[in-house]
Protein backbone atom coordinates (compact mmCIF):
# COMPACT_ATOMS: atom_id res chain seq x y z
CA UNK A 1 0.00 0.00 0.00
CA UNK A 2 1.47 3.47 -0.81
CA UNK A 3 0.84 5.37 2.64
CA UNK A 4 1.80 2.15 4.71
CA UNK A 5 5.41 4.18 6.13
CA UNK A 6 2.67 6.55 7.40
CA UNK A 7 0.20 3.99 8.63
CA UNK A 8 3.09 2.22 10.58
CA UNK A 9 4.07 5.03 11.85
CA UNK A 10 1.21 6.19 13.41
CA UNK A 11 0.50 2.49 14.62
CA UNK A 12 3.63 2.38 16.58
CA UNK A 13 2.83 6.33 17.91
CA UNK A 14 -0.15 4.89 19.20
CA UNK A 15 1.72 2.10 20.79
CA UNK A 16 4.17 4.10 22.75
CA UNK A 17 2.04 6.99 24.16
CA UNK A 18 -1.42 5.63 24.10
CA UNK A 19 -1.10 2.01 26.19
CA UNK A 20 -3.68 0.67 23.83
CA UNK A 21 -4.08 -2.97 23.54
CA UNK A 22 -2.92 -5.23 20.94
CA UNK A 23 -6.72 -5.76 19.37
CA UNK A 24 -6.71 -2.14 19.29
CA UNK A 25 -4.33 -1.42 17.87
CA UNK A 26 -4.89 -4.16 15.01
CA UNK A 27 -8.44 -2.60 14.81
CA UNK A 28 -6.90 0.81 14.14
CA UNK A 29 -4.26 -0.24 11.61
CA UNK A 30 -7.40 -2.61 9.81
CA UNK A 31 -9.95 1.25 9.77
CA UNK A 32 -7.20 3.01 8.79
CA UNK A 33 -5.57 0.97 5.98
CA UNK A 34 -9.18 0.33 4.73
CA UNK A 35 -9.69 4.01 4.36
CA UNK A 36 -6.41 5.09 2.55
CA UNK A 37 -6.84 1.84 0.54
CA UNK A 38 -10.33 2.91 -0.89
CA UNK A 39 -8.58 6.47 -1.72
CA UNK A 40 -5.99 4.74 -3.32
CA UNK A 41 -8.27 2.95 -5.83
CA UNK A 42 -9.54 6.20 -6.65
CA UNK A 43 -6.22 7.66 -7.65
CA UNK A 44 -5.13 9.53 -4.55
CA UNK A 45 -1.42 9.39 -4.72
CA UNK A 46 -0.33 11.79 -2.08
CA UNK A 47 -2.30 12.11 1.54
CA UNK A 48 -2.82 16.23 1.23
CA UNK A 49 -5.07 15.69 -1.67
CA UNK A 50 -7.88 14.28 0.58
CA UNK A 51 -10.50 16.77 1.74
CA UNK A 52 -13.23 16.63 4.48
CA UNK A 53 -15.68 16.04 1.28
CA UNK A 54 -13.55 12.55 0.82
CA UNK A 55 -13.92 11.40 3.87
CA UNK A 56 -17.36 12.27 4.43
CA UNK A 57 -17.27 9.81 0.68
CA UNK A 58 -15.12 6.86 2.54
CA UNK A 59 -17.78 7.31 5.59
CA UNK A 60 -21.21 7.10 3.17
CA UNK A 61 -19.57 4.23 1.47
CA UNK A 62 -18.63 1.92 4.14
CA UNK A 63 -21.36 2.41 6.21
CA UNK A 64 -23.51 0.26 3.95
CA UNK A 65 -22.27 -2.78 5.47
CA UNK A 66 -20.89 -1.59 9.13
CA UNK A 67 -22.70 -1.51 12.31
CA UNK A 68 -22.70 2.10 13.49
CA UNK A 69 -20.74 1.06 16.22
CA UNK A 70 -17.99 -0.18 13.95
CA UNK A 71 -18.28 3.25 12.10
CA UNK A 72 -18.16 5.31 15.11
CA UNK A 73 -14.53 3.46 15.56
CA UNK A 74 -13.62 3.65 12.01
CA UNK A 75 -14.37 7.46 12.49
CA UNK A 76 -12.09 7.94 15.22
CA UNK A 77 -9.56 5.54 14.10
CA UNK A 78 -9.23 7.94 10.43
CA UNK A 79 -9.47 10.96 12.90
CA UNK A 80 -6.88 10.43 15.03
CA UNK A 81 -4.41 9.22 12.18
CA UNK A 82 -5.20 12.18 10.33
CA UNK A 83 -4.36 14.21 13.16
CA UNK A 84 -1.09 12.70 13.81
CA UNK A 85 -0.70 13.35 10.50
CA UNK A 86 -0.70 17.09 10.71
CA UNK A 87 0.92 16.95 14.03
CA UNK A 88 3.68 15.45 12.43
CA UNK A 89 4.02 17.49 9.12
CA UNK A 90 2.86 14.73 7.01
CA UNK A 91 -0.08 16.75 5.50
CA UNK A 92 -0.09 20.64 5.65
CA UNK A 93 -3.92 20.53 6.77
CA UNK A 94 -6.19 17.81 8.86
CA UNK A 95 -9.28 17.21 6.89
CA UNK A 96 -10.61 15.21 9.60
CA UNK A 97 -10.70 17.79 11.94
CA UNK A 98 -14.37 18.50 12.06
CA UNK A 99 -15.10 14.77 11.32
CA UNK A 100 -18.21 13.97 12.87
CA UNK A 101 -18.48 10.49 14.66
CA UNK A 102 -21.95 8.46 14.07
CA UNK A 103 -24.15 8.42 17.22
CA UNK A 104 -24.60 5.20 18.65
CA UNK A 105 -28.28 4.38 19.58
CA UNK A 106 -28.04 3.80 23.77
CA UNK A 107 -29.36 0.46 24.07
CA UNK A 108 -29.31 -1.35 27.62
CA UNK A 109 -26.60 -4.42 27.34
CA UNK A 110 -28.34 -7.82 27.25
CA UNK A 111 -28.00 -9.70 30.51
CA UNK A 112 -28.79 -12.98 32.19
CA UNK A 113 -31.51 -13.17 35.48
CA UNK A 114 -29.64 -14.15 38.82
CA UNK A 115 -31.94 -17.75 38.57
CA UNK A 116 -30.20 -18.08 34.79
CA UNK A 117 -26.83 -17.04 35.82
CA UNK A 118 -26.89 -20.05 38.73
CA UNK A 119 -28.26 -22.54 36.03
CA UNK A 120 -25.42 -21.93 34.03
CA UNK A 121 -22.95 -21.80 36.49
CA UNK A 122 -24.05 -24.96 38.24
CA UNK A 123 -24.84 -26.71 34.92
CA UNK A 124 -21.18 -25.94 34.14
CA UNK A 125 -19.24 -26.40 37.91
CA UNK A 126 -16.61 -28.68 37.67
CA UNK A 127 -17.60 -31.04 40.35
CA UNK A 128 -20.47 -31.94 37.91
CA UNK A 129 -18.41 -33.16 35.45
CA UNK A 130 -15.43 -35.16 36.70
CA UNK A 131 -14.56 -38.83 35.41
CA UNK A 132 -11.74 -39.34 37.42
CA UNK A 133 -11.36 -43.31 37.94
CA UNK A 134 -8.61 -43.89 40.30
CA UNK A 135 -7.48 -40.66 40.27
CA UNK A 136 -7.29 -40.60 36.85
CA UNK A 137 -4.31 -43.19 36.73
CA UNK A 138 -6.41 -45.71 34.15
CA UNK A 139 -7.61 -42.71 32.33
CA UNK A 140 -7.34 -42.64 28.76
CA UNK A 141 -5.21 -39.65 27.57
CA UNK A 142 -8.17 -38.75 25.95
CA UNK A 143 -10.50 -38.62 28.60
CA UNK A 144 -7.83 -36.95 31.09
CA UNK A 145 -7.62 -34.20 28.59
CA UNK A 146 -11.68 -34.23 28.29
CA UNK A 147 -11.86 -33.96 32.09
CA UNK A 148 -9.19 -30.93 32.47
CA UNK A 149 -10.61 -28.83 30.18
CA UNK A 150 -13.97 -29.14 31.69
CA UNK A 151 -12.18 -28.17 34.97
CA UNK A 152 -10.85 -25.25 32.93
CA UNK A 153 -14.28 -24.19 31.24
CA UNK A 154 -15.95 -24.24 34.71
CA UNK A 155 -12.96 -22.22 36.11
CA UNK A 156 -13.32 -19.51 33.15
CA UNK A 157 -17.12 -18.78 34.03
CA UNK A 158 -16.73 -18.99 37.38
CA UNK A 159 -14.57 -15.88 36.64
CA UNK A 160 -15.83 -14.41 34.46
CA UNK A 161 -19.19 -13.58 36.10
CA UNK A 162 -17.62 -13.55 39.85
CA UNK A 163 -14.98 -10.86 38.69
CA UNK A 164 -16.67 -9.29 35.73
CA UNK A 165 -13.61 -8.94 33.90
CA UNK A 166 -13.30 -8.99 29.89
CA UNK A 167 -12.61 -11.82 28.02
CA UNK A 168 -9.12 -10.26 26.61
CA UNK A 169 -8.26 -9.29 30.53
CA UNK A 170 -9.18 -12.76 31.44
CA UNK A 171 -7.13 -14.73 28.62
CA UNK A 172 -3.74 -12.22 29.66
CA UNK A 173 -4.20 -13.65 33.77
CA UNK A 174 -0.69 -15.69 34.94
CA UNK A 175 -0.67 -18.00 38.04
CA UNK A 176 0.90 -15.19 40.00
CA UNK A 177 -1.97 -12.64 39.52
CA UNK A 178 -4.13 -14.35 42.02
CA UNK A 179 -3.98 -13.71 45.49
CA UNK A 180 -5.50 -17.09 46.83
CA UNK A 181 -5.41 -15.81 50.49
CA UNK A 182 -7.41 -12.41 49.79
CA UNK A 183 -9.39 -14.01 47.02
CA UNK A 184 -8.46 -11.39 44.57
CA UNK A 185 -6.98 -11.08 41.01
CA UNK A 186 -4.75 -8.51 39.67
CA UNK A 187 -5.67 -7.38 36.05
CA UNK A 188 -4.30 -5.81 33.67
CA UNK A 189 -6.75 -3.13 31.48
CA UNK A 190 -7.71 -0.90 28.95
CA UNK A 191 -4.32 2.18 28.75
CA UNK A 192 -2.72 -0.85 30.82
CA UNK A 193 -4.25 0.38 34.15
CA UNK A 194 -3.96 -2.56 36.91
CA UNK A 195 -7.05 -3.20 39.57
CA UNK A 196 -7.37 -5.83 42.04
CA UNK A 197 -10.22 -7.38 41.59
CA UNK A 198 -12.04 -9.62 44.39
CA UNK A 199 -13.95 -13.12 43.70
CA UNK A 200 -15.96 -15.26 46.03
CA UNK A 201 -16.03 -18.92 47.15
CA UNK A 202 -17.14 -21.10 44.22
CA UNK A 203 -14.90 -19.16 41.87
CA UNK A 204 -11.95 -20.45 44.39
CA UNK A 205 -13.09 -23.73 44.38
CA UNK A 206 -13.14 -23.94 40.77
CA UNK A 207 -9.69 -22.40 40.46
CA UNK A 208 -8.55 -24.70 42.70
CA UNK A 209 -9.76 -27.72 40.97
CA UNK A 210 -8.38 -26.59 37.63
CA UNK A 211 -5.10 -25.58 39.03
CA UNK A 212 -4.43 -28.71 41.16
CA UNK A 213 -6.29 -31.41 38.50
CA UNK A 214 -6.36 -30.21 35.00
CA UNK A 215 -3.94 -27.34 34.66
CA UNK A 216 -1.00 -30.07 35.48
CA UNK A 217 -2.63 -32.31 32.66
CA UNK A 218 -2.62 -29.90 30.09
CA UNK A 219 0.97 -29.13 31.06
CA UNK A 220 1.90 -32.44 29.45
CA UNK A 221 0.42 -30.76 26.58
CA UNK A 222 2.78 -28.18 26.55
CA UNK A 223 5.74 -30.40 27.27
CA UNK A 224 5.05 -32.03 23.98
CA UNK A 225 4.84 -29.00 22.62
CA UNK A 226 7.78 -27.54 23.64
CA UNK A 227 9.86 -30.28 22.60
CA UNK A 228 8.25 -29.58 19.10
CA UNK A 229 9.72 -26.06 18.85
CA UNK A 230 6.54 -24.65 19.27
CA UNK A 231 6.65 -23.19 22.74
CA UNK A 232 5.39 -19.69 22.77
CA UNK A 233 6.86 -16.92 25.42
CA UNK A 234 4.86 -16.31 28.48
CA UNK A 235 2.92 -19.62 27.82
CA UNK A 236 4.03 -21.57 30.54
CA UNK A 237 2.66 -18.78 33.43
CA UNK A 238 -0.70 -18.83 31.56
CA UNK A 239 -3.65 -19.43 33.97
CA UNK A 240 -5.72 -20.44 31.48
CA UNK A 241 -4.20 -22.89 28.72
CA UNK A 242 -5.71 -24.24 25.64
CA UNK A 243 -5.79 -27.77 24.95
CA UNK A 244 -2.26 -28.09 23.84
CA UNK A 245 -1.18 -26.77 26.56
CA UNK A 246 -0.30 -22.99 25.35
CA UNK A 247 -1.94 -19.66 26.60
CA UNK A 248 -5.68 -20.07 26.13
CA UNK A 249 -7.35 -17.94 22.47
CA UNK A 250 -9.63 -15.52 23.12
CA UNK A 251 -11.77 -17.10 20.38
CA UNK A 252 -11.70 -20.58 22.11
CA UNK A 253 -12.76 -18.79 25.41
CA UNK A 254 -16.08 -17.11 23.80
CA UNK A 255 -16.50 -20.50 22.75
CA UNK A 256 -16.78 -21.68 26.16
CA UNK A 257 -19.35 -18.77 27.05
CA UNK A 258 -21.62 -19.90 23.71
CA UNK A 259 -21.20 -24.26 24.73
CA UNK A 260 -22.15 -23.39 28.36
CA UNK A 261 -25.47 -21.64 27.59
CA UNK A 262 -26.48 -24.20 24.77
CA UNK A 263 -26.22 -26.87 28.02
CA UNK A 264 -27.85 -25.09 30.60
CA UNK A 265 -30.64 -24.13 28.84
CA UNK A 266 -29.66 -20.38 28.82
CA UNK A 267 -30.18 -17.36 26.72
CA UNK A 268 -26.80 -17.64 23.85
CA UNK A 269 -24.47 -14.88 25.89
CA UNK A 270 -21.15 -13.48 25.27
CA UNK A 271 -18.40 -13.18 27.35
CA UNK A 272 -18.84 -9.20 27.36
CA UNK A 273 -22.67 -10.13 27.96
CA UNK A 274 -22.07 -12.40 31.54
CA UNK A 275 -20.05 -9.21 32.02
CA UNK A 276 -23.02 -7.09 31.80
CA UNK A 277 -24.92 -9.42 34.26
CA UNK A 278 -22.32 -9.25 36.62
CA UNK A 279 -22.38 -5.52 37.00
CA UNK A 280 -26.22 -5.70 36.84
CA UNK A 281 -26.17 -8.26 39.73
CA UNK A 282 -24.31 -6.17 42.00
CA UNK A 283 -25.96 -3.32 41.48
CA UNK A 284 -29.18 -5.24 42.70
CA UNK A 285 -27.47 -6.80 45.35
CA UNK A 286 -27.18 -2.92 46.74
CA UNK A 287 -23.37 -2.53 45.76
CA UNK A 288 -22.25 1.44 45.32
CA UNK A 289 -21.62 2.33 41.89
CA UNK A 290 -18.45 3.70 42.62
CA UNK A 291 -17.47 0.47 43.35
CA UNK A 292 -18.81 -1.42 40.58
CA UNK A 293 -16.73 0.97 38.56
CA UNK A 294 -13.16 0.28 39.95
CA UNK A 295 -14.26 -3.55 39.70
CA UNK A 296 -15.06 -3.09 36.06
CA UNK A 297 -12.22 -0.72 35.18
CA UNK A 298 -14.27 2.06 33.65
CA UNK A 299 -12.63 5.29 33.06
CA UNK A 300 -16.28 7.28 33.07
CA UNK A 301 -18.76 6.63 35.83
CA UNK A 302 -21.25 6.98 32.61
CA UNK A 303 -20.67 3.72 31.41
CA UNK A 304 -21.13 2.14 34.72
CA UNK A 305 -24.63 4.19 35.22
CA UNK A 306 -25.78 2.00 31.99
CA UNK A 307 -26.36 -0.52 34.55
CA UNK A 308 -28.72 1.24 36.84
CA UNK A 309 -31.61 1.47 33.96
CA UNK A 310 -30.95 -2.21 33.37
CA UNK A 311 -32.00 -3.02 37.18
CA UNK A 312 -34.93 -0.20 36.68
CA UNK A 313 -35.98 -1.95 33.87
CA UNK A 314 -35.90 -4.96 35.46
CA UNK A 315 -37.42 -3.50 38.10
CA UNK A 316 -40.59 -2.05 36.08
CA UNK A 317 -41.05 -5.56 34.49
CA UNK A 318 -41.39 -7.48 37.87
CA UNK A 319 -43.57 -4.31 38.92
CA UNK A 320 -45.31 -5.11 36.30
CA UNK A 321 -46.17 -8.91 36.29
CA UNK A 322 -46.70 -8.83 40.45
CA UNK A 323 -48.63 -5.74 41.32
CA UNK A 324 -52.17 -5.65 40.73
CA UNK A 325 -52.91 -2.29 40.03
CA UNK A 326 -49.71 -1.94 37.80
Amino acid sequence: MRFEGSVDSFVLHLKANRGLSTNTLKAYRADVEACLRLFELRGVEDLNEITLDDLRSWMAQTSRNHARSSMARKTVAVRGFFAWAHDHGVVRVNPAATLMTPTIPDTLPAVLTESQAEQLLDTNDSSNGGRTVNGGRHMPESGRRAEAEHQRDAAVLEMLYATGIRIAELVALDVDDIDFSNRTIRVMGKGRKQRVVPFGVPALHALETWLERGRPALMQENAETAKMGERQHGQIDALFLGARGGRLDQRVARGIVHRAARQAGVPDISPHALRHSAATHMLDGGADLREVQEMLGHSSLKTTQRYTHVSIEQLKSRYAQAFPRA
